[in-house]
């Protein structure tokens, strides 16, 4: 089977089962104005707050997970797992790699 005739079976395959992508689920999960207060707000877990803090600032940027790996020299896998809720692996020169892919600048406080 072709990769054009295969992608199209996956498509109706999604369609029928009501799949859809994470940017379509978060753009409407986002109308409500209760999990839009909970999504902007810091949870207080520095790790979950991190993941939270990469997705979003790749979504400004209308980046992919590709997109931003290339532009922070690493590889999509590596940027999956950052955005993990579950990754408490990140290190310092990864975080300082993504904000300046990001045009961001990391910040570490202790309160």
């Amino acid at each position: 089977m072709n990769q054009r005739r295969s992608k199209k079976n996956i498509d109706k395959i999604i369609k029928r089962l009501n799949f859809t992508t994470l940017n379509a689920a978060l753009a409407k999960e986002l109308k409500d104005a209760q999990f839009r207060e909970v999504w902007e707000k810091p949870t207080g877990d520095p790790y979950l707050d991190t993941a939270f803090a990469i997705i979003k600032a790749r979504k400004e940027k209308n980046l992919t997970q590709a997109q931003l790996a290339q532009k922070a020299g690493t590889t999509q896998q590596v940027i999956a797992r950052l955005e993990s809720l579950a990754y408490k692996g990140y290190s310092l020169k990864t975080l300082a790699k993504l904000a300046k892919a990001l045009g961001k600048k990391p910040q570490i406080s202790f309160v």
